[in-house]
């Protein structure tokens, strides 16, 4: 049975709505979502850890979740907003509804609120923290509650989500030329799958790896991967990436992307509120195509403060953000986008190919 539940932003205004997955109270930084399809993986990403993750789409969990289309270990969103959630659920790889899913996990939702207008306060205003209740409506104790959720800017929320201990990727693929370690700020298990695709054998390790102990591992390549929070505050991770500048070639998506470019001097800072979507135009400045790309950030590279050793490889149509750049100095290159998808469309899967084409290089160099 569905009960009350309340959504309180942190500007005072809030939405009334019902109960979605487990009952309780959650709080943490709310964004948006333009992706149709696609939550299971969305929930799954860690890069919303932190977050509480609003889908623009009017209609969600119309195909129910199976036990594929994860991208981590678990939900990593800290709750979601939906405004009508799918009663009942059809497709042949379905084993269960999105709200027993979320349930299972103890993630708290709210469904029946108006998630457009949400989002038109989130664009204007900005990415905001907020809080879901469907144990109390009373406001004073969510505000209070609320009060102690905090910000996005300057958290660390790195060691939240990476790995424990080295892992390597078990596969099928009986071909891999290509030994690559993959440094895991909470990295989509569909990046790996990519990595994979392209004859890598994949090492994954802890962030707080050092640079001597990732070269033990004698890689052909380092990858960096996504993950959340402020790339500021993963100054561990920064100076490794320093570290290993120049010895291997490197790749490096989203928050990857952002901690190669501090670690080779670039700055970065907090978009209003971010880019997250399947739908996302960008152009490759090399070639002069435009890729829809899928895209899950709320911190972006500030392009003026690119070293002339950086060239910028790619820009954003919506609002002309920096999407990727490569090092002329040394085998490097990243983008800001997840040309991985896992949801979203496969336009800049060539991304992987020009990764093993670098390694290839390189070695023939050395």
């Amino acid at each position: 049975m569905k009960k009350p539940a309340i959504l309180l932003l942190e500007n005072g205004h809030h939405l009334k709505g019902y109960s979605f997955g487990a009952i309780g109270t959650t709080g943490g930084e709310v964004c948006f979502n333009t992706s149709m399809t696609g939550y299971q993986e969305i929930l799954t990403d860690p890069s919303y850890c932190g977050q509480i993750v609003t889908m623009t789409s009017p209609q969600i969990g119309n195909y129910g979740v199976n036990p594929e289309d994860i991208e981590s270990n678990g939900i990593q969103a800290k709750g979601f907003i939906v405004r009508e959630a799918s009663p009942v659920y059809s497709n042949y790889r379905a084993t269960q509804s999105l709200d027993d899913y979320l349930s299972q996990a103890g993630i708290v939702g709210i469904q029946g609120i108006d998630t457009r207008a949400l989002t038109r306060v989130l664009r204007n205003e900005g990415a905001m923290n907020g809080i879901i209740s469907s144990e109390t409506l009373d406001l004073d104790t969510l505000k209070d509650k609320l009060d102690q959720v905090p910000k996005m800017t300057g958290q660390d929320l790195v060691k939240q989500v990476t790995c424990d201990k080295q892992w390597r990727w078990e596969s099928s693929n009986t071909s891999s030329r290509y030994r690559v370690v993959a440094l895991d700020f909470g990295i989509k298990h569909n990046i790996i799958r990519q990595l994979v695709e392209n004859e890598c054998d994949v090492t994954i390790v802890p962030a707080t790896t050092s640079a001597e102990e990732i070269l033990a591992l004698k890689p052909d390549g380092i990858f960096l991967s996504n993950g959340p929070g402020d790339p500021d505050a993963v100054n561990y991770a920064i100076e490794t990436v320093k570290s290993l500048a120049g010895k291997k070639p490197m790749f490096g998506i989203c928050l990857g992307h952002q901690i190669l470019s501090l670690a080779l001097g670039a700055n970065t800072y907090k978009l209003k509120f971010g880019h997250r979507g399947g739908n996302h135009p960008v152009r490759n400045e090399l070639t002069g195509k435009v890729e829809i790309t899928s895209q899950n950030h709320g911190f972006a590279v500030d392009p003026e403060s690119l070293p002339d050793v950086l060239e910028v490889t790619h820009i954003n149509l919506n609002d002309n953000t920096l999407e990727g750049f490569r090092c002329t100095h040394i085998p490097a290159f990243s983008v800001q986008y997840h040309p991985e998808a896992s949801p979203g469309p496969h336009d800049s899967r060539y991304l992987f190919k020009n990764f093993i084409t670098m390694m290839e290089s390189h070695a023939k160099k050395n």
